[in-house]
């Protein structure tokens, strides 16, 4: 007898209940593998906005306390340092109601080329930067989004500083997911001494770009040293780290994630379970017929977790490629449209494929197995006793 036939042959015999549980089986192993791509995802996210040689110096205390802008210079002094620029925030608000939408920070206007090469801001742009006391460089995300245009000029009202200033657009950093804008410190610095302030003598955070990835790490450890027993202790991080970290509360997501993952995987044990013990109890009889006319208990148990394996098996590899086709549907609308590009990161790597397909035969095992083993254990005798 040709038993894949005889499997086969007992799939189909009640053909809507088979595809409804397949087709179950199948939305679960694709949900499981999207939510195992959202890990290595994130992180991909952090490192497309990441340079591995930017360094993030700011004050041990905390983002929102400001160090001595004299310690600008003695970061560019340190070996290595191919560039540092000081940035504070401005918060400027430009809609009425007085909201920041987007970040804004007045930099050092002759530094800020050299520590963001990696934007390719056009040379004549940055240079326009440093000839306009009140120009400003803005993300092409928050161009596109206001409707701005280089030349335009813009007034932004500072919740922070008692200062409201007016900026004239010189340059656009040619990101669409770029939501920065830059104005000039020093223009900043003449408005805060022209309302009797004694000026902008702080720096919120020190970007510092190293002449080479293997001295980072000696970097940040200089720099901290220098710092210590002072009264703004610094505390320097890469720019993944402090983007990272910014954004703390990705790490609860991924662990809500693995979390959620692992309960949708103990959903498909039960639905295959409960479909495998259904198929079970109504095939009692003739399990019984086929103990009483020779066929062993192995064979028996076999079959019936062959059964259990083949359905979860297939309908496996169907959501592992239908989660290969959303993602590979979501890099192409990223592609349309740069404002979703983060959605290109959610890759099906080979691990997470290897995984997707691993839990779809663990699943056909574990459910199979316990009503394939009680189903072989009983004996002709009570299980015919039960029918008839």
């Amino acid at each position: 007898m040709k038993y894949a036939g005889f499997v086969l042959a007992n799939l189909k015999r009640n053909k809507l209940r088979t595809a409804l549980t397949a087709g179950a089986i199948m939305l679960a192993v694709m949900l499981v593998v999207l939510l195992l791509t959202m890990p290595a995802g994130l992180d991909g996210v952090l490192n497309s906005i990441a340079n591995n040689t930017r360094i993030s110096v700011h004050n041990k205390a905390g983002i929102v306390y400001a160090m001595p802008y004299s310690f600008v210079r003695k970061v560019r002094q340190v070996e290595g340092v191919a560039a540092a620029c000081a940035m504070t925030w401005y918060g400027g608000a430009f809609e009425e109601e007085g909201r920041v939408t987007f970040p804004n920070f007045a930099v050092e206007v002759e530094h800020i080329g050299a520590v963001y090469p990696d934007y390719k801001i056009p040379e004549q742009q940055l240079a326009d930067f440093q000839r306009y006391r009140d120009g400003a460089i803005v993300g092409r995300g928050t161009m596109q989004k206001y409707k701005w245009k280089i030349g335009d000029r813009i007034t932004l009202r500072s919740n922070v500083w008692p200062v409201n200033l007016d900026l004239r657009i010189v340059g656009e950093i040619p990101s669409d997911r770029a939501p920065m804008l830059w104005l000039n410190r020093n223009y900043l610095d003449e408005a805060l001494k022209a309302v009797g302030r004694s000026g902008l003598g702080i720096a919120g955070i020190i970007w510092v770009r190293a002449a080479d990835p293997e001295q980072v790490n000696r970097i940040m450890r200089d720099v901290d040293e220098m710092s210590r027993n002072s009264e703004a202790e610094t505390a320097s991080e890469t720019e993944k780290s402090f983007f990272a970290n910014f954004f703390g509360s990705l790490k609860g997501f991924v662990t809500i994630i693995l979390i959620v993952t692992g309960l949708v995987a103990l959903c498909i044990v039960f639905i295959a379970a409960n479909t495998a013990s259904m198929g079970v109890r109504e095939r009692a009889g003739e399990i019984a017929v086929l103990k009483a006319i020779g066929f062993g208990r192995r064979v028996i148990f076999a079959t019936l977790l062959a059964e259990a394996m083949l359905l979860s098996s297939l309908a496996g590899f169907a959501g592992v490629g239908l989660a290969v086709a959303v993602t590979n549907g979501l890099r192409t609308f990223a592609g349309w449209n740069p404002a979703l590009g983060p959605l290109g990161s959610f890759i099906v790597t080979a691990p997470v494929l290897v995984q997707g397909i691993f839990l779809s035969l663990f699943v056909g095992m574990l459910s199979g197995v316990v009503p394939s083993f009680g189903a072989a254990r009983k004996p002709v005798v009570e299980s015919l006793h039960e029918i008839f």
